[in-house]
Formats: C-alpha cells, sequence, structure tokens
C-alpha cells in the first residue's frame, strides 16, 4: 500500500507541477498580447486634437512635384515615419504653423523621418518660393499639388491638415487644424511612433 501510495503522490506532483507550467505559459501570453493594445500615443497639448486611425489602412500615394519638377511618390521615402503636411500660402494658420514644420525637419528630419510639406497653391513654385524665402524657411523641400489631387485623396477639408504615415505607408492618424509641431508633445508623438515603426 505505501508503494501505490508514494507512486500516486509522485504521479500527481507531476500532474500538478505540469499545470503550473501550463498556467504560467498561459499567463506569459495573455500579458504579452495585452502589452501593445494597452499603450496609445500621447495626446497632450496641441496633439489632443490627433486622432489615431482606428485600423492601419495604406495610406494613398503622392502625386506632387519637387520645387525641380519630379514626381514625388510614397515609394521614395519608404523605411521613413511622414509627417505630411497640406498647407497653403493664402492659410493664415498653416503661415502660422510652418516655420514650426521647418524647425521639425531640422531637428528630426534623416534617415528615420521626414516633414513632407505639400503645398495646394495654384501658383505652384512661383507662389510658394517667395513664401518659402519670406518666412526663412530653409529645411523643409517644395512639393506643390497646384491641381490638389493628393489632397482630395486623402480626405482633406481643412488647411492645414497634417498626417502621420509610418514607414510602410500606412496612416496611423491625422490633425486637422494647426499645431506646434515642434514642441515637446509633438516630439512625444512624433517619437512615439518612431519607436513602435
Amino acid at each position: 500500500m505505501d508503494m501505490v501510495d508514494r507512486n500516486r503522490g509522485a504521479e500527481m506532483a507531476r500532474r500538478l507541477d505540469g499545470w503550473r507550467r501550463w498556467v504560467a505559459g498561459l499567463t506569459i501570453c495573455v500579458a504579452a498580447t495585452a502589452a501593445p493594445a494597452a499603450a496609445s500615443p500621447p495626446l497632450a497639448g496641441d496633439m489632443a486634437a490627433f486622432a489615431p486611425a482606428a485600423q492601419l489602412d495604406s495610406a494613398p500615394d503622392l502625386s506632387v512635384t519637387d520645387a525641380l519638377g519630379n514626381s514625388v511618390s510614397l515609394a521614395g521615402f519608404s523605411g521613413r515615419l511622414l509627417l505630411v503636411n497640406f498647407w497653403a500660402t493664402w492659410c493664415a494658420p498653416c503661415v502660422h504653423e510652418m516655420p514650426a514644420l521647418d524647425r521639425l525637419q531640422a531637428g528630426r528630419g534623416g534617415q528615420a523621418f521626414s516633414v513632407v510639406a505639400i503645398s495646394l497653391d495654384r501658383g505652384g513654385l512661383a507662389a510658394v518660393e517667395p513664401f518659402y524665402e519670406r518666412l526663412g524657411l530653409d529645411n523643409l523641400a517644395v512639393y506643390l499639388d497646384p491641381q490638389g489631387r493628393t489632397a482630395r485623396d486623402y480626405g482633406v477639408r481643412a488647411f492645414p491638415t497634417t498626417v502621420l504615415i509610418d514607414g510602410h505607408g500606412r496612416e496611423l492618424g491625422r490633425l486637422a487644424g494647426p499645431a506646434e509641431w515642434d514642441s515637446a508633445d509633438a516630439l512625444a508623438l512624433i517619437d512615439y511612433y518612431l519607436e513602435i515603426d
């Protein structure tokens, strides 16, 4: 009887140990899958108006040209987080916002991040070049969409509108209206997306 009881006890201990390991593994799996869902972008200050995308869909391609008349597409920025800003020289909030975008590009622009400020001025380069000179915008490249194709494709209804696009060409979210894009709150939002991209 003693031998049978010992064997049963050992068998029960093995099973109990197996169950404990299974529960511990399940707990780790649940915690690992729940952690990213709990994370959310920091939305303080001007960034409180930023609307994260409900799901990551491919952003429409760009139908713009640069200052030299070359066509520019999203593929040219592959692997970079993009802050795509739709603006015009006649838009007072845009005029106020452009220096902050220029400072943001100067401070953060590079292989991982770029500001793509798309002018919707019908006058094209003739309207944008003197505007850049007058405001001293030395760090932003010129991108032109005088027919507004890209703005329509992106569903832009107000100026300025800014869209964040990840390195895979997916829209992360947008902000309609002006913002101080070089503020600590904006930099925290950009850093958040740079870390998860």
